[in-house]
């Protein structure tokens, strides 16, 4: 097959044959793949530079300085997969809720979403809203060559809970007031967000990202039974609506040991593991079937190389009986890790795992 022929999942083939994808569909890999989420971001010193005096919703709207984020990490480190840069409220942004993500606190909406009159402000998103992820991934695709690119979205929940918190919360307590209390309002408010998010990743897969993530971040504050009941068929519908599109669909949470299971059978390929359980116990959780990403505790990297070698030998270790799997950490990076502790990781696992 030419470099350049398109094979089933609409990649070209020097793409569709990559590591990160083929360990995506639990085919043989010539090493373990590795990518980090938030590995476009606040450790490295060029991301820090690029950014200075620039707010985070206005760079990822800017296609020049998307490119550059995105390519930073696969430049330095020589990670498997690109995630695409931009942050889960972008699409909100984009049909009109008034938000900001402010330093040090996150997201925060001005009006939260409280009652049906303010679910009705949340319209359709279509491509036009958001040209900057067109066009930036347009950029990205050629320059990336054989590296794939992972575009994402935040979970329905996961954004209901900023919208109706009215930004980051520990206990959840409107959001689950919400679920337990008018449960109809709930499920038509995800239902409106899956609505929303699909048509985030649509735009995305259709300018040519190789895979998808979904959030789920807040995911873990859930029992699996209001997961199940409450928040598995909004997921179910995003995961539903792109699976026509033959790309991977990765599906990510913190603390969702519990889950595990559920998320799988919201319809993802691939089920993203925090650091909590380990690999040949997450594999026995979610069945079979699915390709696992994860786990090494991101503040292992700051023990020093040899702690850090010793921990990824044991996911790896752990990983030995999977299907198929995708080395990552068991949450994002965080903003003081030495950019050389991870480039020296993906080393480590490259020459480590080597088939």
């Amino acid at each position: 097959m030419s470099a350049n022929a398109i094979p089933a999942g609409g990649q070209p083939a020097a793409t569709y044959d990559s590591a990160f994808l083929r360990a995506c569909r639990r085919e043989a890999v010539p090493h373990t793949p590795v990518w980090f989420m938030r590995q476009a971001g606040r450790s490295l010193p060029e991301y820090r530079k690029v950014r200075e005096g620039i707010a985070m919703l206005d760079s990822c709207m800017r296609p020049d300085l998307v490119t550059e984020i995105t390519l930073q990490p696969v430049r330095r480190h020589d990670v498997d997969a690109a995630i695409f840069f931009s942050d889960i409220v972008v699409p909100l942004k984009a049909i009109g809720v008034d938000l900001d993500i402010k330093p040090g606190v996150g997201p925060v909406v001005a009006e939260p979403v409280r009652t049906r009159a303010d679910l009705a402000r949340l319209r359709d998103l279509t491509p036009d809203d958001v040209p900057y992820v067109t066009e930036a991934i347009g950029m990205l695709t050629a320059e990336l060559g054989r590296t794939p690119l992972i575009g994402f979205a935040g979970a329905p929940f996961t954004l209901a809970s900023y919208l109706v918190e009215g930004g980051p919360s520990r206990t959840y307590e409107n959001a689950k007031a919400m679920m337990y209390g008018d449960p109809e309002l709930w499920a038509d408010l995800l239902d409106r967000l899956a609505e929303i998010t699909s048509a985030f990743l649509k735009v995305q897969i259709e300018a040519g990202a190789s895979a998808v993530q979904l959030f789920d971040s807040w995911a873990g504050a859930l029992a699996p039974a209001d997961y199940r009941a409450s928040v598995l068929p909004a997921s179910a519908k995003v995961f539903d609506a792109v699976a026509g599109y033959g790309v991977p669909r990765i599906h990510f949470g913190v603390g969702t040991g519990e889950l595990l299971k559920l998320m799988g059978e919201a319809g993802a390929d691939v089920v993203g593991v925090d650091w909590r359980v380990p690999l040949d116990e997450a594999v026995r959780r979610v069945g079979p079937g699915k390709a696992l990403q994860g786990n090494l505790d991101p503040t292992v990297l700051f023990a020093g190389r040899k702690v850090v070698e010793t921990k990824a030998r044991e996911v790896l270790d752990a990983a030995a009986g999977l299907e198929g799997h995708v080395f990552n950490l068991g949450h994002g990076v965080m903003p003081s890790t030495d950019p050389d502790a991870l480039t020296h990781l993906v080393d480590y696992v490259h020459t480590h795992s080597a088939r």
